[in-house]
């Protein structure tokens, strides 16, 4: 029997993560359906309509701020801060906007199978 053993990520050994213009990630840590990461992202930008397939994400902003749009037609926001921590339930579509008076940097976890990014062109009609 294997003897479980604490795991130490340091900041050389991220692994980049996909390639979005604005955005810099950083994968820490994946098995078993369970990752963990690391993002930047650049002031004043916003991302495209997506959800997290059955992945829940916890997030934890870390630095500065940006709204994420969600619910029927997208209507419904949420501005989000450094100190805030954001859980996000797998399939709900959203998209984020960095605030344009900085830039955001936060960790992620996410939790759940199948895959982790799913684009979609808008949310459901209100």
């Amino acid at each position: 029997m294997s003897e479980a053993r604490p795991i130490v990520v340091r900041p050389g050994e991220a692994q980049a993560g996909p390639a979005t213009a604005g955005m810099e990630r950083r994968q820490l840590f994946e098995r078993n359906g369970r990752w963990a990461g690391w993002i930047r992202t650049d002031a004043g930008v916003a991302g495209g309509w997506h959800h997290h397939g059955q992945h829940d994400s916890y997030i934890y902003i870390l630095r500065g701020s940006l709204t994420i749009d969600y619910g029927p037609g997208g209507w419904e926001s949420l501005l989000v801060t450094a100190g805030d921590f954001i859980f996000i339930p797998a399939g709900i579509v959203h998209r984020e906007t960095t605030s344009p008076d900085g830039d955001v940097e936060a960790f992620l976890v996410r939790v759940g199978d199948g895959s982790q990014l799913v684009n979609l062109d808008g949310p459901e009609p209100a």
